[in-house]
């Protein structure tokens, strides 16, 4: 493992470290101490790497990331994980504003809570969180699963597309055409299979609730085909 020190070493240091193909390629495991609430650390990363970040991180930790685990042993700011292509990204404390906005692809786990819009314009990636999920969460998310363990603030889904959502708590309200739907076998198998991959498994995958889309403000309407 390569530890590094961002009370000695400048962070622009360390992310050019972890896009270095020869760095990257000769050590798959990387430690960074004193992180202090850094913006920007681990971000754009394109490697099977894993780095484990001992503290709180700021802003955009881990965005773009593409095929790395990224650990973090503590709170994130804002943007955790954004447009996260593919890897995982765990976070054992709180998270900010906009966790996961416009995922593509990966997992993102937060043990804690996440605050406003979590999986804003989701696009294709899976979330799971163990706590609370703010206000306006998944708005615009178009394809990808949010599981929430705990509340969803107001707005939940709100303009949602394709993407389901999972909450096992109270849902404060809906926002446009954000529904309650029933839960099938197959919505019941990708509850445990997240809470599996995020490795909760103390937590009871009965009780959670499914939200879709009621498909109504679509332009597009399939009943209307004949029109078209």
């Amino acid at each position: 493992m390569q530890t590094v020190d961002l009370d000695a070493v400048p962070l622009r240091d360390l992310n050019a470290r972890l896009h270095d193909p020869a760095q990257v390629g000769r050590i798959a495991d990387w430690r960074v101490l004193h992180p202090k609430g850094r913006h920007n650390i681990a971000v754009g990363l394109d490697a099977p790497v894993t780095v484990r970040i001992d503290g709180h991180v700021g802003y955009y930790c881990a965005g773009m990331n593409q095929h790395a685990t990224v650990e973090v042993s503590g709170h994130a700011g804002v943007g955790l994980a954004e447009n996260m292509m593919s890897g995982r990204v765990v976070v054992h404390g709180n998270a900010s504003q906009s966790a996961g906005a416009t995922a593509h692809g990966g997992l993102l786990v937060i043990h804690g809570d996440a605050a406003a819009r979590c999986a804003i314009s989701l696009k294709g990636a899976d979330i799971v969180v163990r706590g609370s999920v703010g206000p306006m969460s998944a708005f615009m998310a178009q394809a990808g699963r949010l599981l929430v363990c705990g509340d969803a603030g107001d707005g939940l889904g709100d303009s949602l597309y394709e993407a389901v959502l999972y909450v096992a708590g109270r849902v404060k309200g809906l926002g446009a055409d954000c529904v309650e739907q029933p839960m099938e076998d197959a919505d019941r198998a990708s509850v445990a299979e997240l809470l599996a991959a995020a490795g909760l498994d103390d937590v009871d995958p009965a009780g959670f609730r499914r939200y879709g889309s009621a498909r109504e403000l679509y332009t597009f309407k399939i009943e209307n085909v004949g029109a078209y």
